[in-house]
């Protein structure tokens, strides 16, 4: 409303048309940003804080310092001041980093936990053990590797590779002999 009032005061015969527009526009942002802020106000700022938990006070606070400091931008640059070459520029990048921070926490309270009890009963029931296999009865099968397999587990790959080798070829005369058979 203030922009329209100045555009009014100057004339219109002195503002470019292109410059009303954009007045227009920076007047109807404001009126949004006006809208969007006002149940905050409306709030006493403790009254507010209370019921918040510690991450969205520090959220209000860091949108509160950004809202001020883009405004003090826009109002820079009608101005006629640059705003990179402010101090206000540092003072959004510093807020920013902080938002960054704040998401980041946040990210990583969503972030999957894991289930210490849960992971303990799964360990314990999947992995083999040797305590296990020990109180099975002498005529239940045995859970104990071959002893082809358990051999060659401490063997160089080109070892076992021999040994696999030698294997095939039992397979193969096997095969061989009850094909003929």
């Amino acid at each position: 409303y203030q922009c329209e009032r100045m555009a009014a005061s100057l004339g219109d015969s002195t503002l470019p048309a292109e410059l009303r527009e954009r007045l227009a526009d920076f007047d109807l942002a404001l009126s949004e940003i006006e809208t969007n802020v006002k149940p905050l106000l409306d709030v006493p700022h403790s009254e507010l804080m209370e019921k918040l938990s510690p991450l969205d006070k520090a959220k209000v606070e860091l949108l509160t310092a950004y809202t001020i400091n883009s405004l003090f931008w826009m109002y820079l640059n009608v101005c006629g001041i640059n705003p990179k070459e402010h101090a206000v520029k540092g003072e959004l990048d510093r807020v920013r980093s902080y938002m960054k921070r704040v998401k980041d926490i946040q990210d990583k309270e969503k972030a999957p936990r894991l289930d210490k009890g849960a992971a303990k009963r799964f360990m314990k029931n999947a992995l083999w053990s040797a305590a296990h296999a020990k109180s099975k009865p002498v005529d239940a099968p045995s859970e104990e590797m071959p002893s082809d397999i358990s051999g060659t587990l401490n063997q160089t790959p080109d070892v076992q590779g021999k040994k696999r080798k030698s294997m095939e070829k039992d397979i193969g005369r096997k095969k061989k002999k009850t094909d003929s058979t």
